[in-house]
């Protein structure tokens, strides 16, 4: 993945002003982008299960996690000024996310292939937030 080399290739960072990221936020942010992939992946194939309307639930989770996993990896490669209070509100909110949208794959997952993956990446995407939001200096509240 290109995270780490694009934040370094930032004009601040490279000139040690700002904008660099720790190892956990590049983390953080593969895992965002990777997890949204894989519940937008997750809620296109619920869709084509034959007990769709048993899935409702499921793909909601799917498609709002999705979001949140999208908006977060996208602020979280900003360099350019600082908005840390954005930064935690969205990995927390990430966080959360990725834990609820994990439990409920995770109730289909012994059925469905496609959500144990997207279990499995929104438990990923989950731990990384933690440790970001730990590297940033925790909660905001």
């Amino acid at each position: 993945m290109h995270v780490q080399q694009m934040i370094g290739a930032h004009p601040g960072a490279a000139a040690g002003v700002q904008g660099r990221a720790s190892e956990a936020l590049a983390r953080c942010i593969e895992a965002a982008f990777d997890c949204a992939q894989a519940c937008t992946a997750c809620a296109d194939a619920c869709l084509a299960e034959p007990r769709v309307s048993e899935l409702t639930q499921c793909i909601r989770f799917d498609l709002d996690c999705a979001d949140v996993c999208v908006a977060t990896g996208t602020v979280a490669s900003r360099r350019t000024g600082s908005d840390a209070p954005v930064v935690r509100a969205l990995l927390q909110a990430c966080e959360e996310a990725c834990r609820l949208c994990a439990q409920e794959c995770g109730r289909h997952a012994h059925d469905m292939a496609h959500c144990r993956l997207c279990a499995e990446a929104c438990a990923m995407c989950a731990r990384a937030c933690a440790e970001a939001l730990a590297d940033l200096g925790g909660r905001t509240h």
